[in-house]
């Protein structure tokens, strides 16, 4: 009878996330689903969105050639989708084709001010951001990137932006002044020492559990 070793560890390796992008079946045609699908870095998913082309977390995304954006602007259909999108917590306006065709053309009836000032009210009035592309190409490593961005952890904004009012955020504030010591590693001392002086006054033994290698720096700054 073989004899197993009852004290190995076996670690599971993490699975590798793959971000997903979801397409609207309308773009099945579209040659930005063929760049897509040749990608090894995404998932990609085709069914009916109600809203929007593309959605990636959070995001919903509406992709227009530069005929379209005039043609939408012309008969307002734009307006329309963008009040649509206000659903989803983020927005995104794609014009794809800028190198291929010029936005502002003399073949059109339309001021090319009237043009710059609908762009400007898509992002002042609506508050949706736009991203000008090259061509399908370009349209498709763009979605792969927001894609890819979705799955890295968000950073904590740190407090020195501004003077919090919280008697708890004033602590987190102090501490987050010291050289090396960042939003999240402020929190760990104050959970782990409840106070300031708890903290200040720790021993470089109860700190190192914390600071490691930036516990002899923090101490000499306190007694210098």
């Amino acid at each position: 009878m073989p004899l197993h070793n009852i004290f190995k560890i076996t670690r599971k390796q993490k699975k590798k996330q793959i971000p997903k992008i979801i397409a609207d079946i309308h773009e099945k045609n579209s040659l930005i689903l063929s760049e897509l699908k040749s990608s090894n870095q995404i998932k990609l998913e085709i069914k009916s969105l109600k809203i929007g082309d593309y959605l990636i977390g959070r995001t919903i995304i509406e992709r227009k050639t530069v005929n379209d954006f005039i043609s939408s602007m012309i008969n307002k259909r734009l307006v329309q989708q963008l009040k649509q999108m206000k659903k989803y917590k983020q927005q995104l306006l794609i014009i794809e084709g800028i190198d291929e065709q010029e936005l502002y053309r003399e073949d059109t009836k339309l001021n090319p001010n009237a043009i710059r000032g609908f762009i400007l009210s898509i992002i002042t009035n609506y508050q949706v951001p736009i991203v000008f592309t090259q061509d399908y190409k370009d349209t498709a490593k763009y979605l792969i990137i927001l894609a890819k961005q979705q799955l890295k952890p968000k950073t904590e904004i740190t407090l020195h932006q501004r003077i919090p009012k919280k008697i708890k955020k004033q602590k987190q504030y102090i501490l987050e002044a010291f050289p090396n010591i960042g939003p999240i590693t402020a929190k760990k001392l104050l959970k782990k020492f409840k106070t300031l002086n708890n903290t200040l006054n720790a021993s470089e033994q109860e700190l190192q559990e914390i600071l490691k290698s930036r516990t002899k720096s923090f101490k000499k700054l306190l007694e210098e």
